[in-house]
């Protein structure tokens, strides 16, 4: 009708990071929700006109890393994990690549479930380039990247739908008193901490006791690279989920660095490993009560 006005235009979509998931862990909106629909379509033919297809939340993970070791060290941040990724208690992958960098000034290493990590990096993209968009001089450093990270984990586990990843976020970036090293961490349900040296997983109860004895600040990136050798050596043999390949990374003032892959020497030759009952619990009380 004459006078009307026109109906205005629809609302822009949200940022990436507020967007919700669907039922697959993909972003809802576009090609993402047609596709499943599509799949809920084509498991009510199949069916017979009865929805097979369920929206759940994922609550347990599937495809996981192992643990990640990071450190400071005199010049910078120093991270090693290996390259596995486990499906359930099998290797599915032995090529994975679990350290990341992360704008100009941050490594990020996770643990736990892969595509969450997946999920968590596509976030950190589309962070990383709207403050590139700003172009104000400034970018974000690895104290901005784990707060919000820290927000992130915190918001998916209050909607009972966690990210299934604790994340190690270290770097270097210029500061009031020149330049500073950063190393925090947050797992699933948001508990966060900064911390000199952080190991993850079964690290935490294995390795954390090794770095707090030989941890010091004015370590050289080779003898930071011999303790973290150390630790990894450690889960090797400890770790059933562990693999002997391996990737470093570390980050410095000059900017990161991802070094290729690479195996350690190991030996397994250890009385322990040779007769594993002799050293059990149970044989050292048979021993002490005779």
């Amino acid at each position: 009708m004459a006078g009307m006005r026109s109906p205005p235009p629809p609302p822009p979509p949200p940022p990436l990071w507020l967007r919700p998931l669907t039922s697959s862990g993909v972003l809802s909106g576009g090609a993402c929700r047609a596709s499943v629909d599509i799949a809920g379509a084509a498991a009510t033919r199949l069916s017979g006109g009865h929805s097979t297809h369920t929206r759940e939340h994922t609550l347990y993970p599937h495809v996981t890393g192992t643990s990640v070791i990071a450190l400071k060290y005199k010049d910078g941040v120093i991270m090693a994990c290996d390259t596995g990724a486990s499906y359930g208690s099998n290797l599915q992958y032995k090529s994975v690549e679990r350290i990341k960098v992360v704008g100009k000034h941050s490594l990020i290493g996770a643990s736990g479930e892969f595509s969450d990590f997946q999920e968590v990096l596509r976030c950190l993209d589309e962070l990383t380039f709207f403050d590139h968009m700003c172009d104000d001089g400034n970018s974000l450093g690895p104290k901005e990247i784990h707060s919000y990270l820290t927000s992130v984990m915190y918001s998916r586990r209050s909607k009972f739908d966690p990210l299934w990843n604790s994340l190690v976020i270290g770097g270097v970036k210029k500061g009031p008193n020149g330049e500073e090293k950063y190393l925090g961490t947050v797992n699933l349900i948001g508990t966060h901490y900064e911390e000199n040296h952080i190991a993850t997983g079964f690290g935490n109860q294995l390795t954390v006791p090794i770095l707090r004895a030989e941890w010091h600040d004015n370590m050289t990136f080779e003898e930071a690279v011999r303790l973290v050798e150390k630790c990894l050596l450690v889960l090797l043999y400890r770790d059933r989920s562990f693999i002997n390949k391996f990737q470093i990374a570390k980050i410095t003032a000059e900017g990161a660095t991802i070094y290729q892959p690479y195996s350690l020497k190991t030996h397994w030759g250890f009385s322990a490993f040779e007769n594993p009952s002799k050293h059990s619990i149970k044989e050292s009380m048979r021993l002490l009560f005779l």
